[in-house]
């Protein structure tokens, strides 16, 4: 991305316009303390937003080189007398260097862009302990969450939040105004105490997705293990054929609609668990048992592993006729019936058949790709919150309905033919009906008038139990109070 294009920060400066209260940001004076990757793109993102940047640095003329010819890089003393606002591009390790500038820092509003390499690896934060090494300054903690990367390519390349937090509100605000102008959305994280959490985000690989991919691989793992045996072991052992060869796409061509539906379906039993409890209970007022209360807020990462083994299943099935066992296996086909002189092997109900389950299976597929791109934060902010509701719940149930609709017409009659239940173990796709069919009864047991009324009515606020307060006239004429349950 040229400079040019960094110049124009998504925000602007239209932000702190028609506020006299705010004084622009940019043209003032910014001060960078280091040398290393994320000052030097600190320093470039600083001078197209329209700032003076003076960068600290114990050997200038070794890395005047580095940074932008509009900034000023010169000693550490020299670049700190010279601005009141000054970012702390150096490590942890490195603060205590910094002492010999305490007089001159004093007053100066410092901000501290470290992060630790280890979550909670000290027990103080690093923006608390530059803090204590120079309590004649203002420290801030921000821009830890932004990388290099977004400031060189422009806000609109990456997370668009910077983290603020500081026990001093002025300096917030100031480095807020700077964030702004440079095209980040600044967020107030409260006081210096939230230090900790900010530099912990970071550091944090893939917190929410955590649970559900051990999820998606233990289902993975168990309806492999399954069909292993059936379609592996169990030839083996009672024909002596070697089945070795489907492992690597027959097997697991099997096992990932398996696992795709499943998590399909555990998408919406939490949402059937929490109406149950809300009946129960008559409130909504009532918290949830912290594991409900965690599988509600995973239902978008789960929906997303359901479309993502959706997806591998149809690159899987295209690919099933380019197999070369497959080929042999048609050859052969086609040769015993040559030999026993068949001519016609069109079988009616096998061709409707296929030709439903593979249209259904599309149709599932496109409803699943469609719930996958509303949960990206780009299409959810354009939609309403009805909108949004519509397409990840209405349209969601749908979409498990319709898979249930491709997972019957795959097993159609197979269900009640002995032959399919190989060590007496049932067809895997009927495993998979158990969960998915459960929310689809329990749906349309909650859409029958009288419990949907009820449950609407808990949604908006009643409650069982609760007493109100009414006031009747008397026989004279004046007004006497009483109590009633909600329930009468």
């Amino acid at each position: 991305m040229s400079r040019g294009d960094m110049a124009k920060p998504l925000l602007g400066h239209g932000s702190t316009e028609g506020d006299p209260s705010v004084t622009p940001a940019s043209g003032r004076t910014i001060g960078v303390l280091g040398s290393g990757d994320f000052a030097r793109s600190l320093a470039i993102r600083l001078v197209c937003s329209g700032f003076k940047v003076v960068v600290g640095s114990r050997n200038p003329k070794r890395k005047a080189s580095l940074f932008p010819s509009a900034a000023e890089v010169t000693f550490q003393a020299e670049a700190v007398k010279k601005t009141d606002v000054i970012f702390v591009a150096v490590f942890r390790e490195h603060y205590s260097t910094l002492c010999d500038l305490a007089d001159v820092l004093a007053g100066k509003i410092l901000v501290d862009v470290s992060n630790n390499t280890e979550i909670n690896h000290h027990k103080e934060s690093n923006a608390e302990y530059l803090a204590s090494l120079f309590p004649a300054c203002t420290v801030v903690k921000g821009f830890n969450v932004v990388s290099a990367w977004t400031l060189q390519s422009g806000a609109r390349d990456g997370n668009k939040q910077v983290l603020i937090c500081s026990n001093n509100q002025e300096a917030k605000r100031t480095v807020a105004e700077i964030a702004q102008v440079m095209g980040f959305t600044p967020v107030d994280m409260g006081c210096m105490s939230s230090a900790s959490e900010i530099e912990n985000i970071p550091l944090r690989l893939l917190p929410a997705w955590k649970i559900p991919i051990f999820l998606a691989l233990g289902l993975f793992l168990c309806f492999f293990t399954y069909n292993l045996i059936r379609q592996v072991i169990h030839p083996f052992i009672r024909e002596q054929k070697n089945k070795l060869y489907k492992i690597p796409i027959e097997v697991v061509n099997t096992t990932l609609p398996c696992v795709s539906y499943v998590m399909l379906s555990l998408v919406y039993l939490p949402g059937v668990l929490a109406a149950c409890s809300q009946l129960y209970y008559g409130t909504k007022y009532r918290r949830f048992p912290d594991w409900l209360d965690q599988w509600l807020q995973h239902r978008k990462q789960i929906g997303l592993l359901s479309f993502f083994c959706a997806a591998l299943h149809a690159v899987y099935s295209l690919c099933l006729p380019m197999r070369r066992s497959h080929r042999y296996l048609l050859i052969e086909t086609a040769v015993k019936q040559a030999m026993e002189k068949k001519m016609n092997i069109w079988v009616e109900e096998e061709v409707w058949r296929m030709e439903i389950y593979i249209s259904v299976g599309i149709i599932a597929l496109g409803l699943l790709s469609l719930l996958a791109i509303t949960s990206l934060p780009s299409i959810a902010n354009s939609l309403n919150w009805r909108e949004f509701s519509f397409v990840q719940s209405s349209l969601g149930f749908t979409a498990l309905v319709v898979s249930t609709l491709h997972t019957l017409t795959y097993g159609w009659s197979r269900a009640f033919d002995e032959n399919q239940y190989k060590f007496y173990l049932p067809p895997t796709y009927t495993l998979t009906l158990l969960v998915p069919c459960t929310v689809i009864i329990a749906k349309v047991i909650f859409s029958l008038p009288c419990i949907r009324h009820r449950l609407l009515r808990i949604r908006r606020g009643w409650e069982k139990g609760r007493y109100v307060k009414f006031v009747l006239p008397s026989a004279t004429g004046e007004y006497s109070s009483g109590e009633t349950s909600s329930n009468v």
